[in-house]
């Protein structure tokens, strides 16, 4: 029986407006809802006990949003018709006969550390629809076109993840950074916690780590408090107290009178705000990364792992970036693959070298891939679900291998293909879940977290 639990161009930045408009997490005043709604302790030891018991690893996701051409990157096409291998040439690996893009160098001289899987294939051409699909591991309900994030939606993975495995200690159960998935009116789904309400929300910041001021401004005190200037945790109490009716005002702060004590843990504990200063990083391991948006954002990825944080997940991009309708090749070759190259390689290098890549699984993954034919007079390709790609390193992963083979074209899988609903399971299963998990909808219904599978050969070499 299955186990049951009770119970297109966006700049990096959100208004108010919009965070209160869709109720999400953000960093407002000194709490969260994630952190500040605590379950009754009854409710959280019976979910935290139908988890698995398995160590649980930590997932830094680098999504790549608007979803890349699989064949111009990862899964090239050398002998087709110039329409569709494009312009760009194959370069070796260090894995003999795997080859991939000349522009992303660095990423051949390690394709050793990590998977690469070529046969990913859904049915949702649109970008909201495949993006709650991917972030959720489960099809978005009622969804048939663009559909913006509802409290109907699945959970993300932190928001399962905290929902299932609450935690008391200041630390999140997940981070969104450095930009919020936002176009127009439409929130781009699979950010939060969907149907399990506000409280297991991620935290969603949207800064920009490379910005010379960059700073998390939530993290720090609200004007009036002074840690260093208290003797104990009961005069900030009170401090807190004095500013409850102004904080009160803002949707997050909601729930502040009854779990006081556990936003204080935040603001006193400083692991996870010392995470977001960057400066403390040598300036030579921050040049490694590269002094741009996906090199700070990975660096800054890292450090939150290293904080304790078990799901981040890292946008490469704002809405449009990948998303090649036009000017595909000096798009990919002038703007993003060379920062994505250098970015990725440093943090598979760091996470080898301080041994957290044994328990941290790294996934690059787009929405869908780019059709196989060339289109338009400014050349690009369009949206493709049938076929992309997904690098995957770490938490066992067996590395220096390629799972799964599109046909000649790139167009469709040849062998076992493998869904996002698979890709959701084999999350799940690093982070010590039961993909086959029951919890219960808006409605109180149970319903199954995940209807995936483990995707085992990514850990095995069996596929």
């Amino acid at each position: 029986m299955t186990p049951s639990i009770p119970g297109h161009r966006h700049s990096i930045g959100i208004t108010r407006r919009e965070l209160l408009q869709v109720g999400y997490s953000g960093l407002l005043g000194i709490g969260l809802p994630s952190l500040l709604a605590r379950p009754a302790e009854a409710a959280d030891a019976e979910r935290s006990k139908s988890a698995s018991s398995r160590k649980p690893k930590s997932i830094i996701l680098v999504y790549l949003t608007g979803a890349p051409s699989h064949i111009d990157t990862f899964d090239m096409k050398p002998d087709a018709p110039p329409e569709i291998r494009g312009e760009f040439k194959p370069i070796a690996t260090r894995l003999p006969g795997v080859h991939i893009c000349e522009h992303l160098p660095r990423l051949a001289a390690r394709a050793d550390k990590y998977t690469l899987v070529r046969s990913l294939t859904h049915r949702e051409n649109n970008h909201l629809v495949a993006t709650h699909h991917l972030l959720t591991g489960y099809q978005q309900p009622g969804a048939f076109f663009d559909k913006m994030a509802s409290r109907d939606d699945w959970p993300s993975y932190a928001s399962a993840l905290n929902y299932l495995r609450p935690r008391h200690d200041g630390i999140p159960s997940g981070v969104n950074l450095p930009t919020f998935l936002m176009e127009g009116p439409l929130v781009w789904p699979g950010q939060h916690a969907g149907f399990l309400g506000p409280r297991h929300d991620p935290w969603q910041i949207a800064r920009d780590p490379n910005a010379p001021d960059f700073c998390i401004d939530s993290l720090r005190l609200s004007p009036g408090l002074d840690v260093s200037r208290l003797s104990d945790r009961s005069s900030l109490l009170g401090q807190v107290n004095e500013q409850q009716d102004r904080l009160a005002k803002l949707a997050v702060a909601r729930r502040l009178t009854d779990q006081q004590q556990l936003a204080l843990s935040v603001l006193t504990s400083g692991k996870v705000a010392r995470a977001f200063e960057m400066d403390r990083e040598p300036p030579a391991v921050r040049d490694r990364y590269g002094r741009h948006t996906f090199g700070q954002s990975l660096l800054l990825a890292r450090r939150l792992v290293e904080a304790g944080v078990p799901v981040v997940q890292a946008n490469m991009g704002h809405v449009q970036n990948w998303d090649s309708h036009s000017d595909i090749f000096p798009t990919l070759k002038k703007r993003l693959l060379p920062p994505l190259d250098q970015a990725v390689a440093a943090l598979l290098d760091d996470l080898e070298a301080s041994g957290l890549i044994d328990d941290t699984l790294v996934m690059m993954l787009g929405e869908f891939g780019r059709t196989p034919k060339i289109t338009g007079t400014s050349p690009g390709r369009d949206h493709w679900a049938p076929c992309f790609f997904g690098l995957f390193a770490g938490a066992g992963v067996r590395s220096g291998q390629v799972i799964g083979k599109s046909d000649k074209i790139g167009a469709y899988p040849v062998t076992t293909p493998f869904s996002p609903d698979d890709i959701g399971a084999t999350v799940y299963h690093v982070l010590g879940i039961d993909p086959a998990l029951e919890v219960r909808d808006r409605q109180d219904r149970p319903v199954r977290l995940n209807r995936g599978e483990v995707m085992r050969g990514l850990f095995t070499g069996v596929t």
